[in-house]
């Protein structure tokens, strides 16, 4: 196999919220993407391991974004029917009992820390997705650095285990954002990109602060999915995520380079 499909997930519902609707996968088409992975030979990872030199011979990492209470409630008890590994990152200040560091607006219920604990002692990965959610690329300097520490600092307070990896809210990153991501403590990070990640000889040559993952949407059939993977046709699958994600990437850093220009309010670190 060429690379390692690491899969993005969002939320696992029949019921999602017109805000998740697009990338919610529905309980019963995860339940069959599970069962395909199994039936092939896959065995997931956490991603941290994804390059750990006992990873499995046909590895994928399956990965949630945000931090749902879904998780906890649909995807949770298919991984452990089948003795699957994933990484759930989670967003701090979205957390459904966060109190006064409630930050942000989570799009659909969300887990309580009680939720993340359990999932961590099930041998669930718990990563960092920011405090609030924010596009980390358009944050000034300390803004960025207080996302960052923030969402690891309360994640090691509650789970008193260390947090060493984190997913960027929208996949989102710059090499700005990337040093701060590295000066806070993180050891990988992934963003989007839909592409397979390097295969463990290539890995050299990738960014561990960027591996890319490929998107589970809603709309992804069970030939779609045993294609992605498989790392077959990936680029004509997500031919048109690409060019959008290309072209919003030079208006991004265009948009950021303006903010900080001399004068502007809001710009500057």
């Amino acid at each position: 196999m060429p690379g390692v499909p690491v899969l993005m997930y969002h939320s696992i519902s029949d019921r999602p919220t017109r805000g998740t609707a697009g990338l919610a996968v529905r309980t019963g088409a995860f339940a069959e993407q599970m069962a395909l992975l199994a039936d092939a030979g896959f065995m997931p990872v956490p991603f941290s391991a994804l390059y750990a030199p006992e990873r499995p011979g046909k590895p994928v990492v399956l990965t949630f974004d945000d931090g749902y209470a879904d998780f906890h409630e649909h995807a949770l008890p298919v991984l452990e029917r089948h003795g699957f590994a994933a990484t759930v990152f989670v967003t701090t200040g979205w957390v459904a009992d966060a109190g006064a560091d409630a930050a942000g607006r989570p799009l659909d219920r969300t887990l309580a820390w009680g939720q993340v604990r359990e999932a961590a002692a099930h041998g669930i990965e718990i990563g960092a997705h920011s405090h609030s959610h924010p596009q980390l690329d358009q944050l000034p300097d300390g803004a960025l650095r207080d996302e960052l520490a923030r969402s690891k600092g309360l994640l090691e307070d509650r789970l008193g285990a260390p947090v060493e990896t984190m997913a960027y809210p929208y996949g989102y990153s710059s090499a700005r954002v990337r040093r701060a991501v590295r000066a806070a403590g993180y050891g990988t990070a992934c963003a989007v990109a839909n592409r397979l990640s390097p295969a463990s000889g290539d890995a050299r040559r990738y960014d561990a602060l960027a591996i890319p993952r490929l998107t589970v949407r809603a709309s992804t059939s069970l030939a779609a999915f045993a294609r992605v993977a498989d790392g077959r046709g990936i680029a004509a699958a997500y031919l048109k995520d690409r060019a959008l994600t290309k072209g919003y990437a030079a208006v991004r850093r265009t948009r950021h380079a303006v903010r900080r220009a001399p004068g502007r309010a809001g710009g500057g670190a």
